[in-house]
């Protein structure tokens, strides 16, 4: 299997830095992170894809059995790394892609030397003492939305997740995105994503990891960056001056800047 072709991967940047693998969440594509590529390719060998499902991943690859779990998108993870040789790579993972990197590092330690977890959720739906943001209903009534009505839900949400009332061009910007991926597809993901529960495998996590958190978010409220950083030990929690769920769009310079403090403290 053409593993490049299966998730469109891209390398860019020095050759000769440290790889950083950039990671989108749900309902986006490796163009949400063309702001913090600006930042990082004169310095770091820089490497992005798109999850089967996702972007210009080869849709064809897409089997429910497979991504109706998140180990299903780690192994993409792992897959994309092993077809490129990486070794100790900095994995940036937005959203659920945090977790996804969690697990790929799991899969294959030696692949993933660092993470960097960007509005980081281990757990959407609020537990005994766990606020995760959601109850069970709230997530009910969310994902019977977007099966009912994708296009509907997809313009109703984005501009919440984005979180930028003032600047509508972000919240449009998320909603084409999540309207350019296949429905059916986005329903698999949707359910793999908020339905999970990763809580317990964070405690598996030694590699240096960076937690960046809003200072208001509705998908991963600061309760949930205060757990993901008590659960990884010597990790590091940076509270970006940043609203909304997609910082490396709205606030890119203060993410930016966070990103490459944590990678210059690597060297």
């Amino acid at each position: 299997m053409d593993i490049a072709r299966r998730n469109n991967v891209t390398v860019t940047g020095n050759p000769q830095g440290r790889t950083v693998v950039l990671a989108h969440g749900f309902g986006c594509d490796q163009n949400m992170w063309r702001l913090t590529l600006a930042a990082l390719t004169g310095d770091y060998r820089v490497v992005l894809f798109d999850y089967v499902g996702s972007g210009r991943s080869d849709a064809s690859a897409f089997t429910e059995d497979r991504y109706a779990s998140l180990d299903g998108y780690a192994r993409d993870v792992v897959e994309v790394c092993e077809a490129l040789d990486l070794r100790a790579a900095v994995f940036v993972g937005h959203s659920v892609s945090a977790m996804i990197g969690v697990l790929a590092a799991g899969m294959a330690p030696e692949r993933i030397g660092a993470h960097v977890m960007v509005a980081p959720s281990p757990r959407y739906i609020d537990d005994d003492g766990y606020r995760g943001g959601f109850s069970a209903d709230d997530i009910d009534e969310l994902l019977g939305s977007l099966e009912s009505n994708y296009l509907g839900w997809s313009a109703a949400m984005a501009p919440v997740i984005m979180g930028n009332a003032d600047r509508p061009e972000l919240g449009e910007e998320l909603k084409n995105s999540f309207c350019a991926t296949d429905p059916d597809m986005a329903r698999v993901f949707a359910r793999t994503t908020f339905l999970s529960d990763s809580r317990d495998d964070l405690k598996s996590v030694s590699a240096p990891t960076l937690v960046l958190e809003c200072t208001q978010d509705v998908i991963a409220p600061r309760e949930v960056g205060a757990s993901v950083h008590r659960a990884i030990p010597g990790s590091t929690l940076v509270t970006l001056d940043a609203t909304g769920h997609c910082p490396h769009l709205s606030a890119p310079e203060a993410t930016n800047a966070a990103i490459l403090s944590f990678l210059a403290d690597l060297r």
